[in-house]
């Protein structure tokens, strides 16, 4: 929320400099996020009045003005404005003047010069020229009132400061200048000025018949008819000046009043064109499949889970947020409706975000609105009304539907000084609260005291006791608290040794070369259908790009995406990883604290590798990057424990070249080659290899256990077996493996494959040459052959039967 600092002062004026307040504003919990003059340093301009204007006589684009600047004398000044006319005051940098500095840095300094031959005795400026604004079409033209020779920072209060309060969502309280203003009383004792606001005496009797109909959407309605105002008449200058400090910019002089009450008051208003309305109006949800054109150009298709204000024929108004366009009031507007109504936060709370746009009103409205001083702030805009449009006003109609409730909330004066972390007196705490404006009572309760409060009615946020120990905390100040040491051990929280964390599983994955990416868990729907085969994703309702629509359900498209912003930028050897969560739709997830109903959200840890197997080096011969390489940086990671490879199926990668992970029997991941046709699509000059496994799993590790170093020698054999080309390594190490040899043999590895270019004796041509070495070991007593060869027999036999596997002759 931005507002000058001349504004807040108005309601209150601590003897404070700029920067004190802004620190106890934020020390407070009201953070100042920033602080900016209105207007440059500038010197030496004052209010001039032209009195005439004559055209240069050597330039067509030129005029020789004389001006009055209130020192007596009439000053020649050449101006090249097309806006400038006699009559007009405006802004009147005299000789010797500095202006605010330009592109160079340097400030511009005003010299008795000649321009095309005539004397210039100084310089007429334009608002941009002056730093108070970008407008640059020509002079900054004053008011008729302004008086000549006023210094001109005096005049338009160029010494004020903008402050930008960065507000958390309890703070709706604060979402005015006058609820900033009563914390500042609050917190400095200073007094608060507030608005007088009288009942204006209504003039006419007309109404327009209201009815609520939806209680749980609006707890209070208020609204008056203003007949013949003038729709043209103009903003006055210092409302326009105060918007604009605002950021707000001037539209109308109905709805710039409109807008002023609400920086105000914190009171967001509607203003319909009376005429435009046909009957009576009805608060109510909305009925699904209504459209409403908004007053900013957008058409909204409505639900039952949207508030409206209807009229007898259509809906007008989106309530809490926007005005319709239908009934919007324009330059032919002649008889006003004003509103001013509560609804209710939870009917309001993102129904805006819900169409892509976000205001002021729906801002407020979500976080909480004092619903007591609506037909206040009604009376504050019906009196702004008539005091700049004129007209004549009907009496308030106030429909007060459902009341809101407050409770009482209890503060033990024990509980807050062990929060808090210092003595607190009673008397300081009902200081606060009387400063804070809280209506209490006190209550003794055996050796402690009660403070009962019941929060006020702009105070949404004070609900549980450690919101009023927090207020009282922030008004003696946070710097009054002592500076102590911790006395409580601190004691580091050690995991057990079966289990690592994921930072250590990312300077696992790390350690094989590869480099941490971060991306947004929103992809596009195309990612999901292609890489993941995930044909209904979960949707995001409010994406911050339309391509980024979904919520992944797999890493795989994150990578392949980051891939090609490197290959675009001449990177040949890629290692890319990334450890995040992935989103899946699942029944049996149940709605807590951590997880969201129907939405599986695990971890997962994905990784890529494209290019050269090896960094560019001499003593081997570049390689591509292949499948076994991943296989082996897999492997490493989940070592010392033995990962299971299965020829599996994904949709993203390669038929032949895509292995399901398994670990004690259960699938924990893929690892594979990206399918020719997605490298193709996604323009990739090679197909990078990649792997997404369970970051569950990989936080599991196994605690490393005694195991002797074996007494006796191990006894090797070869065997050279021949077999069919279907059967898989995995198929013959578990023939050779599970064989019942009574635990001799202690392992097995191929270490040669024959496959003849032509036929040979005793192979067939569907058939192969498998070399395989058995290790042999009896830890109890030495091997003797009659043993091994006993077990190797009963090895030939389990691969016969097996894998019909025989001896190669």
């Amino acid at each position: 929320m931005q507002f000058p600092e001349s504004w807040l002062r108005t309601f209150c004026n601590p003897e404070l400099t700029t920067q004190q307040l802004a620190d106890l504003l934020t020390m407070a919990g009201l953070e100042v996020e920033e602080q900016q003059p209105v207007a440059p340093t500038f010197t030496g301009v004052v209010v001039g009045q032209v009195l005439a204007v004559d055209k240069h006589p050597d330039a067509d684009r030129l005029n020789v003005c004389r001006v009055d600047v209130g020192t007596g004398a009439v000053l020649q000044i050449v101006c090249g404005a097309a806006n400038v006319r006699p009559g007009i005051k405006v802004p009147c940098a005299t000789v010797g003047a500095e202006l605010p500095p330009g592109a160079d840095g340097k400030t511009f300094k005003i010299k008795l010069g000649k321009l095309r031959g005539v004397e210039s005795q100084g310089m007429l400026c334009s608002a941009r020229e002056l730093g108070v604004s970008e407008e640059a079409s020509g002079l900054h033209i004053l008011a008729d009132d302004a008086p000549v020779g006023a210094n001109i920072r005096d005049y338009l209060q160029l010494d004020d400061t903008l402050l930008t309060l960065k507000l958390t969502p309890n703070l709706a309280h604060c979402l005015s200048v006058q609820g900033v203003a009563r914390e500042v009383s609050a917190l400095t004792g200073a007094p608060m000025h507030a608005i007088p606001v009288a009942a204006v005496t209504a003039a006419i009797d007309d109404r327009v018949p209201v009815k609520v109909q939806a209680p749980d959407l609006c707890g209070r309605f208020a609204g008056r008819v203003i007949r013949g105002v003038n729709p043209q008449a103009v903003t006055p200058a210092w409302m326009v000046d105060r918007l604009a400090r605002c950021g707000q910019r001037s539209v109308s002089a109905l709805v710039d009043i409109s807008n002023y009450v609400m920086f105000e008051l914190g009171q967001p208003s509607h203003v319909f064109d009376l005429d435009k309305i046909h009957g009576g109006l009805t608060v109510r949800w909305a009925k699904s499949g209504e459209t409403l054109k908004l007053l900013n150009g957008q058409a909204v298709t409505l639900d039952e889970h949207v508030g409206v204000i209807a009229d007898d024929t259509q809906v007008e108004s989106l309530a809490g947020v926007m005005g319709g366009d239908a009934t919007s009031v324009g330059d032919n507007t002649r008889n006003v409706y004003l509103e001013a109504a509560f609804w209710w936060p939870k009917a309001i709370a993102g129904r805006a975000r819900r169409f892509n746009f976000s205001t002021d009103a729906s801002h407020r409205f979500e976080r909480g609105v004092d619903p007591a001083p609506t037909v206040q702030a009604l009376e504050r805009i019906t009196q702004l009304i008539l005091e700049i449009c004129g007209g004549q006003a009907g009496p308030v109609d106030d429909h007060m539907v459902k009341h809101v409730e407050r409770h009482p909330v209890t503060l033990r004066l024990s509980r807050a000084q062990r929060v808090i972390g210092m003595p607190v007196t009673l008397a300081q705490c009902q200081q606060v609260f009387q400063r804070l404006d809280l209506h209490y009572s006190t209550q003794a309760k055996g050796d402690d005291t009660h403070l009962v409060v019941i929060p006020p009615s702009w105070r949404f946020d004070l609900q549980i006791e450690e919101d009023l120990i927090e207020e009282v905390v922030r008004v003696i100040g946070f710097d009054q608290l002592p500076k102590r040491p911790p006395v409580a051990p601190i004691q580091a929280q050690v995991l057990p040794e079966a289990k690592r964390s994921l930072y250590a599983v990312r300077r696992a994955v790390a350690q094989r070369g590869y480099q941490e990416t971060i991306n947004f868990s929103f992809v596009e729907e195309r990612w999901e259908r292609e890489l993941a085969g995930n044909e209904l994703p979960i949707r995001v309702l409010n994406p911050i790009a339309s391509p980024l629509s979904v919520m992944r359900s797999s890493l795989v498209g994150s990578l392949v995406e980051v891939l090609r912003t490197n290959l675009s930028r001449k990177a040949e050897r890629v290692r890319l990883f990334e450890v995040g969560r992935v989103f899946k739709r699942d029944v049996s997830v149940a709605d807590s604290d951590q997880t969201v109903a129907g939405i599986d959200q695990p971890v997962r840890v994905s990784g890529l590798a494209y290019g050269p197997a090896e960094v560019l080096q001499w003593s081997t011969a570049s390689r591509g990057v292949d499948f076994f390489d991943v296989k082996g940086d897999v492997e490493a990671l989940f070592a010392p424990r033995q990962p299971h490879f299965v020829a599996a199926e994904h949709p993203a990668f390669h038929p032949g070249r895509c292995a399901r992970v398994e670990l004690d029997g259960q699938p924990v991941g893929f690892v594979g080659e990206l399918h020719p046709k997605w490298r193709q699509a996604y323009e990739l000059p090679q197909a990078p290899v990649l792997f997404e496994l369970d970051a569950a799993v990989l936080t599991q590790r196994m605690v490393p256990s005694f195991q002797a170093v074996p007494r006796l020698q191990s006894s090797y054999r070869d065997l050279a077996l021949v077999v069919s080309d279907s059967i898989s390594h995995d198929a013959l190490i578990a023939a050779i493996t599970e064989a019942p040899t009574e635990g001799l043999v202690r392992g097995a590895r191929l270490f040669d494959i024959y496959k003849p270019k032509t036929p040979v004796a005793g192979m067939g041509e569907a058939e192969r040459s498998l070399a395989v070495r058995l290790e042999l070991r009896d830890d109890e007593q030495t091997l003797t052959d009659e043993r091994i060869e006993a077990s190797i027999k009963v090895v030939l036999d389990s691969l016969s039967q097996r894998v019909n596997a025989r001896v190669r002759s």
